[in-house]
């Protein structure tokens, strides 16, 4: 909230400074408020963590692990309830993969 206000007070400074000076500097007051927001979004992104992912040997890694994994479960699974059941562990195996390569 504390930017929100900050912002507020910023943009009512131009539109002051705008009354102040008039129409002729317009363009200049316009281009120091977006110079000042844009720093601002320069400032947060900067803060903020970065989002992280997979590299490509990691996914590759799940999808072996997936796919040795896949054995035992579809022979359990297979045994335990039929086909519903080996079509669930391939659904989850799928999705697994999906969220990784994301």
């Amino acid at each position: 909230m504390e930017n929100r206000e900050q912002l507020r007070a910023e943009v009512e400074s131009t539109l002051e400074a705008r009354r102040e000076l008039g129409a002729d500097l317009e363009p200049q007051l316009v281009e120091s408020f977006l110079d000042r927001i844009e720093r601002q979004l320069d400032e947060r992104r900067a803060a903020a963590p970065a989002a992280r992912g997979l590299d490509s040997g990691q996914r590759t890694g799940i999808a072996i692990v997936s796919i040795v994994a896949a054995i035992p479960l579809v022979a359990i699974a297979s045994g335990a309830a039929g086909l519903p059941a080996v079509a669930v562990v391939c659904l989850a195996l799928v999705l697994v993969n999906v969220v990784a390569a994301r």
